[in-house]
């Protein structure tokens, strides 16, 4: 009988990251990433989508092919498709990787989502494509006119029996948060949400699943967090603070994280105010520099936001920062800023701290 490492099953159960971070050339790529990511032990894939060359749909079917046991999460925009196509691709998906595939909803910048002709993502128009798709997993045929469209009969054709996806959601306020707690299985935090943000927002998802007549423990706290481990100086500086600032100078979208946190509100002021960011006339700043280029602009967070929102130092240290954001109630965390290739040390060190604690 092979005896588990201790940690091991914690870190599989509790840890998991993105594949093809950022802009992508290369997407075969993010099999290999996929891959090496089950090799060291992590638990879950997260596929982003971008229109290029990161398709989640076509990722995932690879990735499920590519590997045996790893969680699947593919991200989708629900206006872009119709939601019997949505529906179909996780039906599919749940039948190709053996029960392993998971669907996020993401919420665009609506001037993004205007550019493409698309209807923006409103919380109605998530809640219909929700329960249209969990009507098609359930076998119904589905007669539906309203905010998403007119569909006199739709019905999936052949049907998957096994587990239904889960259905997660990104959010970061109040009227988000809710939402997911409501509607959602499971609900993915923002980048740079403190312990103490986890906390608050755990309590308003579990408040609206029990409001729902819910079982609050039934939805699933899921974080996205910026981890550096051993990463140089000037390296750490643009996965860290570079990143941030493409958060934090949006209106609206950085006060959400900060107000969330119980952080200073005046320290965005101080980023915008920043001739980089000021003079973009509102275009987002990862549309007009690199990481790298916005480090000088980062340099204005005051270093309890880097403390507090992401996991910065050592392998050791970063397993020990990221225990806080298990302890305020995330029942999974998404390493996030160094890929799996570089993340060996870091899954070495989780699973000391994992089997510290008791998991």
């Amino acid at each position: 009988m092979t005896q588990i490492e201790p940690g091991a099953q914690a870190l599989f159960d509790k840890f998991g990251t993105y594949i093809l971070p950022g802009r992508v050339s290369d997407p075969r790529r993010g099999i290999e990433e996929a891959i090496e990511a089950e090799r060291i032990g992590l638990g879950c894939v997260w596929i982003s989508e971008r229109f290029a060359l990161k398709e989640p749909a076509v990722l995932a079917g690879a990735v499920s092919q590519a590997t045996s046991k790893i969680r699947i999460t593919g991200t989708f925009y629900a206006t872009m498709r119709h939601p019997i196509v949505t529906a179909s691709t996780a039906n599919l998906m749940q039948a190709m990787s053996g029960d392993r595939f998971r669907v996020m909803f993401a919420r665009a910048v609506p001037a993004y989502m205007k550019m493409m002709g698309a209807a923006p993502i409103t919380m109605d128009r998530l809640a219909d494509t929700i329960a249209i798709m969990k009507s098609l997993w359930a076998g119904e045929t589905v007669k539906y006119d309203g905010i998403m469209g007119n569909f006199p009969n739709l019905k999936l054709t052949d049907k998957y029996d096994g587990p239904l996806p889960p259905i997660i959601f990104t959010a970061i306020g109040p009227k988000s948060l809710e939402f997911a707690g409501s509607h959602c299985d499971g609900v993915l935090l923002h980048p740079f949400v403190s312990p103490q943000g986890v906390r608050n927002s755990v309590k308003i998802v579990r408040d609206s699943a029990e409001k729902a007549g819910r079982d609050p423990m039934s939805v699933r706290i899921y974080h996205n967090i910026i981890v550096a481990p051993d990463l140089p100086k000037d390296e750490e500086d643009a996965v860290v603070r570079g990143r941030a600032i493409t958060y934090f100078e949006l209106p609206g979208f950085g006060d959400l994280i900060v107000e969330i946190n119980e952080w200073d509100k005046s320290v965005l002021d101080q980023i915008r105010a920043h001739p980089k960011i000021a003079c973009l006339n509102g275009k987002p700043a990862d549309q007009a520099y690199t990481r790298q280029e916005l480090v000088d602009v980062g340099e204005l967070l005051p270093q309890q936001w880097i403390d507090e929102g992401a996991a910065v130092g050592t392998a050791a240290q970063c397993a020990d920062q990221l225990m806080a954001y298990l302890d305020a109630g995330a029942d999974e965390i998404l390493l996030h800023g160094a890929g799996p290739k570089d993340m060996g040390p870091l899954t070495t060190e989780l699973k000391r701290a994992l089997a510290a604690k008791g998991f």
